[in-house]
């Protein structure tokens, strides 16, 4: 079966599909092509963390929460500013890979990072974690036996 259409209505429906996906294709262009970057710079968009196994996410982005990566900061030129303050990004930075550095497994004391990484691209505000663990360094006490 066929579903007779006449030829003006398909006429006005083609022209209706393209006047969506240009308009769709000039907002989109507008964005991209946009330079303005407002008054308070790259927002930090987001974290992403590579290599934990034991440690969950959250314990991680917490930690870099504390330090000011956090979703209401922003990068201004080579410094990060937060709700309270305003720091050198490579003081953050560093201040953010000792925080993940301490961070523990969840009630427990064990802190089994042994390094981490943390990069910031300034352009798209995202901040990823590099993260090793180690557990062949960590003592823990009352257990008997080998493992």
């Amino acid at each position: 079966m066929f579903i007779k259409i006449r030829r003006d209505t398909l006429i006005i429906l083609l022209l209706a599909f393209m006047l969506i996906i240009s308009g769709r294709a000039m907002t989109y262009m507008s964005y991209a092509s946009s330079t303005d970057m407002g008054d308070q710079g790259i927002p930090i968009s987001g974290v992403i963390v590579k290599g934990n196994d034991i440690i969950p996410l959250v314990s991680i982005k917490n930690s870099l929460a504390n330090v000011g990566f956090r979703s209401d900061s922003y990068i201004q030129g080579d410094t990060l500013v937060t709700s309270k303050r305003k720091i050198p990004l490579n003081e953050a930075i560093n201040n953010g890979r000792e925080a993940v550095m301490l961070t523990t497994i969840p009630g427990t004391s064990v802190s089994p990072i042994a390094a981490a990484d943390v990069e910031v691209d300034k352009n798209t505000g995202l901040v990823t974690v590099h993260v090793i663990e180690d557990f062949s360094n960590i003592k823990i006490k009352g257990l008997s036996g080998v493992y």
